[in-house]
């Protein structure tokens, strides 16, 4: 079983700035609603830990592989649960280039036995891509 969360911004700003904002880890608590924090190693095989809060829910922490990472094009990390099938989720940022804008699509693919029984989580975690896409787009269209 599989689900997909996608959401998308047009942000007035160029990859550049959007990864730059992106990238700043440390700032996350600063303006980010849905990822509260992010530390770690930024290349791929990188370890990662990711605090998510959820509109509605408890902050978890996780602690997922890099998966890819593309200087201003894309992000991604997939985490799982310890016992292999049950639940992974694979989580990107893909930015594009749109003449002086950047497309920012937000998403991550759930897979596994457990996703046809986490149907609120998942609503709730695309709620929370929203809120992080407009802080984001607010955050990067500041001169």
């Amino acid at each position: 079983m599989a689900r997909v969360i996608e959401t998308a911004v047009l942000i007035r700003a160029v990859p550049s700035r959007v990864w730059s904002v992106l990238m700043d880890f440390h700032a996350y608590p600063s303006w980010n609603p849905f990822i509260r924090s992010i530390s770690g190693e930024r290349r791929v095989g990188g370890k990662l830990e990711v605090v998510i809060a959820p509109p509605g829910g408890k902050p978890q922490t996780f602690r997922p592989v890099v998966a890819e990472f593309v200087p201003e094009q894309r992000f991604c990390w997939r985490g799982s649960l310890p016992i292999p099938g049950l639940f992974t989720g694979e989580h990107r940022f893909v930015l594009g280039a749109e003449g002086p804008n950047t497309l920012f699509t937000h998403s991550e693919a759930f897979s596994g036995l457990l996703v046809p029984f986490v149907g609120g989580i998942l609503a709730a975690t695309e709620r929370g891509f929203q809120a992080m896409n407009g802080k984001l787009k607010a955050r990067a269209e500041e001169s």
